[in-house]
């Protein structure tokens, strides 16, 4: 399949997406959700095996508004949950596009089962735009060939299916690097939503936001911007100046200062997939995965680049995509507008890319 963009126009509503091609810190506190890392450190590679030989190399990407319907159980009742999302973008004051995303309503692929599966990604380029593509095409499908739940969730299998997956698509990104002599690399921010269950994975600085409802019931919030819902931020940033991750370049890397020096000098993140110069000087793939259980309070997720996220901050966010919905009742037109507010008025100077997921109890 080629994936090819149309170029946003602003002069209307119509001007940002859904052909794929692909900052304010947060003041709120994080969910409590449980986290998966691994333990792999830069050249350590592990043998495991990989579920299938033959993986679909392009998976259909939307591009119509996607919904899917399943029932799944609440704490107390069955609850019929629909899930609507879609994507936007804009390359902003850039020359080039560089982002590529993904909106999978149906990522089961060539894995059938009776969970359902959905999958969303923002795969955030720099250097180029072919790791992005790559990642576009391929790490989901790592992802099922590593084992993805099909038929009973398990939150362990899963987030080790997610790592194993980033694990090989980085290992054969590199060798099509290597072969081509590419020298881009691309952070990642992904979400499957497994039966009730959400699994998010990320990779350098993108980031994914849940908009949590404040209110005892919870429901009917979304539409009602008197009733604020909170912005909760589900991923780490992974760049060398943080504590963390400085810890961790110290502990596979006995060079850490000129190591640091390299990072922060050439590139902004300190994880990503590609980048085959950094790898031997500290910057992993392996991504941070988090999950929770959707309620009915869940109402909404924004993926976003680092380039929407340098314009809006999560609880701003949050709040102007709720003002949208309640007006025009459509993920669509919503994340249209998120982007069109960031690079039109915010003067979002980098690339700009969003997927809103929205969530129906």
């Amino acid at each position: 399949m080629s994936h090819q963009k149309r170029e946003a126009s602003s002069s209307n509503e119509d001007w940002a997406s859904k052909r794929p091609k692909g900052a304010a810190t947060s003041t709120e506190k994080d969910c409590q959700v449980e986290t998966a890392s691994s333990q792999e450190t830069n050249g350590e590679k592990r043998d495991t095996s990989q579920k299938g030989s033959n993986l679909p190399l392009d998976p259909c990407i939307s591009d119509e508004k996607s919904a899917t319907i399943s029932e799944v159980p609440s704490q107390q009742e069955m609850i019929l949950t629909s899930v609507e999302a879609d994507a936007a973008e804009d390359k902003g004051c850039r020359h080039t596009m560089e982002d590529a995303w993904v909106v999978l309503p149906d990522a089961s692929m060539g894995s059938p089962g009776n969970l359902r599966s959905a999958h969303f990604a923002i795969y955030d380029g720099h250097g180029g735009r072919l790791a992005a593509e790559y990642a576009q095409k391929h790490l989901h499908p790592h992802v099922i060939a590593a084992g993805l739940p099909r038929e009973l969730m398990n939150v362990k299998v899963a987030k080790k299916a997610i790592i194993e997956g980033f694990r090989k698509a980085d290992e054969s990104l590199l060798q099509e690097s290597a072969k081509g002599n590419w020298q881009d690399g691309a952070t990642a921010v992904c979400v499957w939503v497994l039966g009730q269950t959400v699994v998010v994975a990320n990779a350098g600085d993108a980031k994914a936001v849940l908009a949590r409802s404040t209110s005892t019931d919870g429901e009917g919030v979304v539409a009602d911007t008197k009733s604020p819902l909170k912005a909760i931020v589900l991923t780490r940033e992974h760049k060398a100046i943080f504590p963390q991750e400085r810890s961790r370049i110290q502990k596979v890397n006995s060079f850490m200062v000129p190591t640091l020096i390299q990072l922060q000098g050439r590139i902004e993140v300190s994880r990503a997939l590609g980048d085959r110069h950094f790898k031997k000087v500290g910057l992993i793939a392996t991504p941070d995965v988090h999950s929770f259980e959707l309620t009915v309070k869940d109402h909404f997720i924004i993926l976003g680049c680092d380039g929407l996220w340098g314009v809006f901050g999560p609880s701003d966010a949050v709040e102007f995509v709720q003002k949208q919905l309640k007006e025009t009742s459509s993920a669509t037109l919503a994340v249209r507008r998120l982007v069109k507010e960031a690079v039109r008025e915010r003067r979002c100077k980098d690339n700009c890319t969003a997927v809103l997921i929205v969530f129906k109890h």
